[in-house]
């Protein structure tokens, strides 16, 4: 069993619909085993000295937990009328997942309200199991593995969940009506290294109880590895995109240099650039099919996203990126036939950062994989500079969960890309590009550009798609000797883009 599987299943608990009606807040909120004063500067001053000292991994749940099967692990489940605030007038619901098997060490959960914060203790009454659970060691201070928000945005009275934090510093969110897909994570540690990566781990969180009537609810999640500490606050509004806004403070404990800013997971199998690789009955398996980026100098760019028969990482120098994302563009059933796992219903996430964030590059990496079961892609902002030690590394951030940028598109985007050969048996670069107002109707007035790192390319035709009335470049290319080749194409108008800047890493297979 693998994360990606393992998310799935979890998530699947909760697929049904769940009243609003159950319990009094009384029983119906996990026990309290200690209370304090939250102030948010004494959490980021107690990190900051955390970053001076040796690391020191947390303690795992007792064995019988961790010695869980999946069988047994899934036979434990979170009862909806014991969740966080059930059967009052605050407007979200928070559910807990137990510890054990793959979540070998737990995280403190405590929820603040009026100035205070309480320690939730675990306690199995708020869980159901079957027989196939054996007896396990119960301890109120163990704590739980991660937690799951849920609000009412289809019918009044039903709480859906559209939120999940559990594992490392992985969390997810989708918009309305989506099915999960991509997830996010806290910070990025050598990824793609020879040295291998580094997961750091959300170790304990503080809940802020909402106000009535409030479309937002607080949550704030320490941080702690080998190599750095920090504190993460997320404002989560739930809506078309999800919206939460990400204001972090990063301590290292060594000078931190291949590192992630707002990174995120995906999986990209293959599409109609790799479709001859898979043996499948589906068109396409993905839950992104490619990295849009507006950069600081202007430009739109979209690197389709490759399964790769060797690891590869691709960097796109920048100076203060207005933005960056993983986007599913392919929204059709048809374009996956897919009746279980409704790829097409995955959402897109698009990274805004606030501040200035300087120089450096977004990075992708892509990973090799003969499964959809493995996530494979990855997606950050790698500054340029080091973060030294004993510092306050402030960064703030918008995610949006649904879609692609809110901002207008100012050029036609990519629609769908295919590679493969031709009739004469030369390569083919097949890009669809939307019907956009920008551009002319007569498509003899667009130049076009194509090119390659590596070999070369031609020209190319530009004809109107009969389907999407939008414009569709076709160009060959001969990669030579080479066992990679970096792709470009655009379209312009006069002097104007009137296209994203397509990119693609085509390698032998």
């Amino acid at each position: 069993m693998n994360r990606r599987s393992f998310l799935s299943s979890l998530l699947a608990l909760a697929a049904a619909p769940v009243g609003a009606a159950g319990l009094t807040e009384d029983p119906a909120g996990p026990p309290v085993v200690g209370s304090k004063p939250f102030d948010l500067n004494e959490l980021i001053e107690y990190v900051r000295q955390s970053s001076t000292r040796p690391f020191q991994a947390r303690p795992q749940v007792p064995k019988a937990w961790r010695d869980l099967s999946y069988d047994q692990y899934k036979s434990i489940w979170f009862r909806f009328d014991r969740a966080l605030w059930n059967g009052t007038d605050t407007p979200y619901r928070v559910d807990f997942f137990h510890p054990g098997l793959y979540f070998p060490r737990a995280v403190q959960v405590n929820v603040v309200e009026d100035g205070v914060s309480h320690r939730l203790g675990f306690d199995f009454a708020q869980f159901d199991k079957t027989d196939k659970v054996p007896n396990l060691p119960l301890d109120a201070n163990m704590g739980f593995s991660g937690l799951r928000l849920r609000t009412e945005f289809n019918q009044p009275g039903i709480y859906e969940e559209f939120f999940v934090m559990q594992g490392a510093s992985y969390f997810r969110a989708i918009g309305e009506a989506q099915t999960y897909g991509l997830s996010a994570r806290g910070l990025a540690i050598g990824t793609g290294s020879e040295e291998g990566e580094e997961f750091p781990d959300f170790t304990e969180f503080w809940l802020e109880r909402p106000e009535p009537g409030s479309d937002k609810i607080t949550l704030h999640a320490m941080m702690d590895s080998p190599s750095a500490t920090g504190i993460y606050t997320f404002d989560v509004m739930q809506g078309l995109p999800t919206v939460i806004d990400v204001r972090a403070h990063l301590f290292p404990r060594k000078p931190l240099e291949n590192i992630g800013l707002a990174p995120l997971t995906s999986m990209f199998l293959y599409d109609s650039t790799n479709r001859t690789r898979f043996d499948d009955f589906r068109p396409a398996v993905h839950d992104n099919n490619g990295l849009l980026v507006q950069n600081g100098a202007g430009e739109t760019l979209w690197r389709q996203l490759a399964n790769p028969t060797r690891l590869q990482i691709s960097s796109f120098v920048d100076e203060n990126p207005k933005g960056f994302g993983l986007m599913q563009r392919a929204r059709k059933f048809s374009d996956f036939n897919d009746l279980e796992a409704h790829y097409h219903n995955r959402p897109g996430l698009w990274i805004e950062p606030a501040g200035d964030w300087g120089r450096g590059s977004v990075t992708l990496v892509e990973i090799p994989a003969d499964k959809e079961i493995y996530d494979n892609i990855v997606a950050y902002w790698r500054p340029r500079e080091p973060l030294p030690v004993s510092e306050d590394h402030e960064f703030s951030y918008r995610m949006y969960w649904g879609g692609e940028p809110a901002a207008a598109q100012p050029v036609a985007k990519v629609v769908k890309t295919a590679i493969g050969r031709g009739f004469q048996g030369q390569l083919l670069a097949v890009i669809d590009f939307e019907n956009h107002a920008a551009v002319p109707d007569d498509l003899e007035q667009v130049v076009k550009f194509t090119g390659a790192s590596r070999g070369s390319t031609t020209d190319g035709v530009l004809q109107r798609n009969p389907e999407t009335g939008g414009p569709r470049l076709a160009f060959s290319f001969d990669p030579g000797n080479a066992r990679a080749v970096d792709l470009r194409a655009q379209l312009r108008h006069g002097d104007r883009n009137i296209s994203e800047v397509w990119m693609y890493r085509w390698s032998t297979t």
